[in-house]
């Protein structure tokens, strides 16, 4: 295995951890569920478009023709669909995976994955995303989830990209950081943490004025209830590390430097979330190596010699004379402007008011952030150490405003 592809341990996981599930078994049957039990949720028919069955029509039973099933997404792994379960009278949501073997593959590891966090959190206090069931039909892998809201990339999205309001960024950010310090300490590490994979339990919402928009107006969750999604790259610790992780703009510095990753990445990704939740935009948006490592040193200061000098051989052509190279020669216009644009980490936490308590909360939430997005993986912040962090002592309403001083951490 090469160097990029061990996992590194930058820290280990808080407590004694359970064995992970070994995979489930495949059905007996094409049509035989996981569990063994006879469901019928709807008939998946094929069309003969090509030869991978990538493509399918969903028909109800009779009984439901009057239902109209959506689709909720797709992506290279298959469909994710909303279907109506007869047994429970209750809609969900089943992930339909491409018949074809490496999605099937990669399936099966994701089952082993849901199997693992279901069996350690069978109340589901750590808010990922239970498997309720599975079955294989007609060479497709199906997975049967609760029916829930939409992405908070898709809230965003549909929100005129406003920023979420203060208190709900504090929620937001205690629940992601309880999940993924739920994950580690089963050594798991997600690996694609970022909006689009993180999905609201509830998307009801009010209408409140908001200068900032181009509406003049935005919405407002009434429940920012959350739920971690998509583990299908989620990684045991002690097993295989591909060389590449992560979307790239939640993409940490030891990844792209090849130094290998653990754990952290995570909270890195934790950590460009969050902004973006200050901001309704990606923090870091970019596809380019080079301009993704000059965008952190706009927002974060220079990259450490230290991991300069340990990054990977085909991470070097990044740096002249222990700086990083950019911009040079090549370095387009419009790369620059954007580079250049850029602020520092603090200047995207706004205070709301200059009363002491105002600007001490946002003083503790620029102090969260730069653990989060600190570059030296060995340095930054754990899950469980954030959750303790003196900004969830806290007490804010939507406008930032602090309710009660800030309460003493025990």
């Amino acid at each position: 295995m090469s160097v990029g592809m061990h996992a590194t341990q930058y820290y280990p996981p808080p407590q004694p951890l359970p064995q992970p599930l070994p995979p489930p078994p495949p059905p007996h049957h094409p049509s035989q569920q996981g569990n063994g039990s006879t469901r019928d949720f709807l008939r998946i028919v094929n069309i003969p478009c090509d030869t991978t069955g990538c493509s399918w029509v969903l028909v109800t039973n009779s009984a439901l023709n009057d239902k109209i099933i959506r689709l909720l997404g797709q992506g290279t792994f298959g469909k994710v669909v909303e279907c109506f379960d007869r047994q429970t009278g209750k809609y969900c949501a089943i992930k339909i995976i491409r018949a074809i073997q490496k999605y099937r593959d990669a399936s099966k590891i994701e089952t082993r994955v849901l199997n693992t966090l279901k069996r350690h959190d069978p109340r589901n206090i750590y808010k990922c995303l239970h498997l309720n069931e599975w079955f294989d039909h007609r060479n497709h892998v199906c997975m049967v989830f609760d029916l829930l809201g939409q992405s908070i990339y898709d809230w965003l999205k549909d929100n005129s990209f406003c920023p979420f309001p203060p208190n709900q960024i504090q929620y937001f950010a205690k629940q992601l950081l309880t999940s993924v310090a739920f994950l580690h300490r089963l050594r798991l590490i997600h690996t694609d943490l970022k909006p689009e994979n993180i999905l609201l339990a509830d998307g009801s919402y009010k209408i409140t004025h908001y200068k900032k928009s181009p509406s003049k107006q935005r919405r407002i969750l009434y429940n920012p209830e959350i739920r971690l999604i998509d583990f299908g790259s989620a990684t045991f610790q002690e097993e295989h590390h591909s060389t590449v992780v992560s979307t790239r703009h939640y993409r940490a510095p030891e990844i792209i430097l090849g130094l290998g990753w653990s754990y952290p990445c995570d909270i890195w990704s934790i950590g460009c979330i969050l902004v973006e939740f200050l901001t309704g935009e990606a923090l870091f948006q970019t596809h380019d190596n080079l301009e993704h490592l000059a965008m952190m040193e706009a927002v974060l200061g220079p990259i450490p010699d230290k991991l300069i000098r340990a990054s990977h051989k085909s991470s070097q052509k990044y740096f002249l004379n222990g700086r990083l190279d950019y911009p040079n020669d090549e370095t387009k216009r419009n790369s620059r402007k954007y580079v250049k644009a850029l602020k520092k980490l603090r200047d995207y936490v706004v205070p709301s008011g200059n009363r002491s308590e105002q600007l001490g909360f946002a003083a503790a939430l620029v102090d969260l952030l730069s653990q989060l997005l600190t570059y030296d993986p060995a340095e930054r912040i754990t899950a469980a150490q954030a959750l303790k962090h003196p900004y969830f002592n806290y007490i804010v309403d939507e406008g930032g405003s602090v309710l009660a001083p800030p309460k003493k951490s025990t």
